[in-house]
This record gives structure tokens, C-alpha cells and sequence, in this order.
């Protein structure tokens, strides 16, 4: 594949969630990424089943399944790590390191390698060996706490926060900055990315505002988090949603103006003690229009307006056609790889090839393992 990123071959040993979204955002960008996978067992859910068509995040790979409990399997392993310039693991701490395959060993066979590991709570403290999930390590940042109607259960935000955002392109960000620092010096890294510390790191203008008092510990009583009439969302009269963000005075007056929302009541934008009040009249304004009707009124103006699009509506939406922000591969349809590049614009992504028979071979040949590697993880009986 071409793009920015190609001629960096990479060996991600396979896992959920934001290591394979991690992987899956180098791929795009044109790495040679070889997942190295365990045996799945018949009850996997087939978005996570490497080479079914709805392993999205699988996609621009080739997966080979290795037993590492074989002898000579984990030295295999290595091997390949040393013809490697980064590896991604998501295993919780002291997996590697007890499969032969942790930094020590690893940087010694390949000192210029970046080493990045994926973690909720991160390689050392008090919770670095407790199981989670995104929701928890949300939790204990602070995020989770301001997401959610007011007086009501904060509300998971799916897993964007922790798992994607403040996980895969954490150290996505973290391998790439390693890689341009060992071209410099000649040395590899450990990249010790933790979702705890990726959801804290999305929320520093939070606590910026917070510290400056501009920032409740109240859900839904802020800026951006519902608690303004001009940055909410809206029923219309067809039950569909609207979403406004009119922060700006001169965007929150032209919002007002295509509405006909000229009640007093909305003069003073930024009085949050009349904020409940607004959100109501907005609210019965909202009503009395279909979300299409709204969409010919407000969309593509400055009053910072979109309809609230559903998983179906979202890929046939003008702009994200002319875009061309999503793709469909192997029937299914799916986000498109990002950012742009003006340059070195990777090809259109391909779907997962998850090597079988004597295309394990050949697959680990077409990533570059040398021969005596292949014929290593042969012998063992690991392929």
C-alpha cells in the first residue's frame, strides 16, 4: 500500500478493542502490518473474527495464527519482531514478558524498535494488573463523570473516550513520534500507552475551564455539555434530531433569525440562570419542524446547524458522499482511512487476508520474514 507510513513493516500480536483500531490506523496509512493471532475459538462475534468481513478493524493486513505455547514458537515470534521496526501488544502487564517476548528481549534482537503497549491502566500502579473496559478507565479521568443529562447516571459515551480516542490514537501518535526519534538516533522505545491516561490527556481543556471557573462538577449545566440552548440537541416534529452549536454571538443571533425565535427571553445568550427557561422555548420552536424542513432552513448556514444522522443515514449524506468519508469493502460499508494527505495518499484500504495452508508461508515470506524463520515456525508446528 502506498501512503506516508509505506516501507515500516509492523508486528501487532492480535487483541480487542484499540490495539487492532491501532494497528488498523498504521495500516492505512501504508505500513506492512502482519497481526499475529491465537486460535479464536467457533463463538467469536464476527466483527472480531480475523478475515470475516465485518472485522473492519482488521482491514490492510495479513493475519497468521500461531500457537506460542509450541516450542520454538515464541523464538519464532522473535525473530520476526527483529525484522520489524514496531511491535503492538495489548495484553495486560506481564504477558509479553512471560512469553519470552517482552522489551528486554525484544530490543535486544532489534534495538531500533518501537515497542508499543497498550493498556487500560498502564504498565505500573496501583491498578495496572485489574481488568476493565473503557467505561472504567473513563471513569477514574474525570470524563465519564461529565457526560450525561443533568441529574441523571453519567452516560458511556460508546467506547470512543477510552478505547479509541484516548487508547489506539494514543499510541498511534506514541509509535509514530517514537519512530521519527529513532531515525535519529539509531535506538528503539517503549511506547506505555494507558487508557486512563489518554481519556485525562482529551480532557484538558476541561479542566482548563474548570480551573478557571467555567466549569461545573453539575452534569448538563455547562457549555458543551447540554446545559446551553445553543449547544444541544432537538426533537423535530417528524421525533427525529437536530444539533446546534452556536456558541458564538453572531452565530447564535443568525440561529435565532432563520428560527423566528425572537422572544425575549433569548436576548441574554449567556445568563445560565435563564438557560433552562431558553432550552425549553428552543425546544417547542424545534418542534414545529420536521428535521428535513429544519435541514432546508438551517443547514450550511453560520448557524452551526446538522441533523442528528442515524448509522444508515450518516454514509449517504451529501458532504460525507463529496468526501468521500466512507467507503464499502467486501459489502460492507465503513469509515474511509484519515487524515488526508496531499502527497503521499495511501491506497484505498483491502480487505483482511487471514492466511491458511500454504498461505502462511507465503504470507510471511510477502511481509519479509526470512526463510529460516518460516521454516522455524514450521518445524514447530506453531503455524
Amino acid at each position: 500500500m502506498a501512503g506516508p507510513l509505506h516501507g515500516i513493516k509492523v508486528v501487532e500480536m492480535a487483541g480487542i478493542g484499540p490495539g487492532p483500531f491501532c494497528a488498523m490506523l498504521l495500516a492505512d496509512m501504508g505500513a506492512d502490518v502482519l497481526r499475529i493471532d491465537r486460535s479464536r475459538r467457533p463463538d467469536e462475534p464476527p466483527h472480531r473474527t480475523p478475515g470475516s468481513r465485518f472485522d473492519v478493524m482488521g482491514r490492510g493486513r495479513r493475519t497468521v495464527t500461531v500457537d506460542l505455547k509450541k516450542p520454538g514458537a515464541a523464538e519464532g515470534v522473535l525473530e520476526l519482531i527483529g525484522h520489524a521496526e514496531v511491535l503492538i501488544e495489548g495484553f495486560r502487564p506481564g504477558v509479553m514478558e512471560r512469553l519470552g517476548l517482552g522489551p528486554e528481549p525484544c530490543l535486544t534482537r532489534n534495538p531500533a524498535l518501537v515497542y508499543g503497549r497498550m493498556t487500560g491502566w498502564g504498565q505500573d500502579g496501583p491498578l495496572a494488573m485489574a481488568a476493565g473496559h473503557d467505561i472504567n478507565y473513563i471513569a477514574v479521568s474525570g470524563a465519564l463523570h461529565a457526560i450525561g443529562p443533568r441529574a441523571a447516571a453519567p452516560v458511556p459515551p460508546l467506547n470512543y473516550i477510552g478505547d479509541f480516542g484516548g487508547g489506539a490514537m494514543l499510541l498511534a501518535f506514541g509509535v509514530v513520534s517514537a519512530l521519527v526519534e529513532a531515525r535519529r538516533s539509531g535506538k528503539g522505545q517503549v511506547v506505555d500507552a494507558a487508557m486512563s491516561d489518554g481519556a485525562a490527556l482529551l480532557s484538558a481543556m476541561m479542566y482548563g475551564m474548570r480551573a478557571a471557573g467555567f466549569l461545573t462538577t453539575e452534569r448538563g449545566e455547562n457549555l458543551l455539555d447540554g446545559g446551553a440552548p445553543f449547544y444541544s440537541t432537538y426533537a423535530c416534529a417528524d421525533g427525529k434530531f437536530v444539533a446546534v452549536g452556536a456558541i458564538e454571538p453572531q452565530f447564535y443571533a443568525e440561529l435565532l433569525r432563520r428560527c423566528g425565535a425572537d422572544d425575549p427571553d433569548f436576548a441574554v445568550q449567556l445568563d445560565r440562570d435563564r438557560w433552562p427557561v431558553m432550552k425549553e422555548k428552543l425546544a417547542a420552536v424545534f418542534r414545529t419542524r420536521t428535521r428535513a424542513e429544519w435541514c432546508s432552513l438551517l443547514e450550511g448556514s453560520d448557524a452551526c446547524f446538522a441533523p442528528v444522522l442515524d448509522w444508515d443515514e450518516a454514509p449517504a449524506h451529501p458532504h460525507n458522499v463529496a468526501r468521500g468519508t466512507f467507503l464499502t469493502l467486501d459489502g460492507v460499508v465503513q469509515p474511509a482511512p484519515a487524515p488526508r494527505f496531499s502527497r503521499t495518499a495511501p491506497s484505498a484500504p483491502k480487505k483482511s487476508l487471514v492466511a491458511t495452508g500454504p498461505e502462511k508461508q507465503a504470507a510471511l515470506r510477502a511481509w519479509g520474514a526470512p526463510e529460516e524463520v518460516v521454516r522455524q515456525l514450521e518445524s514447530a508446528g506453531a503455524l
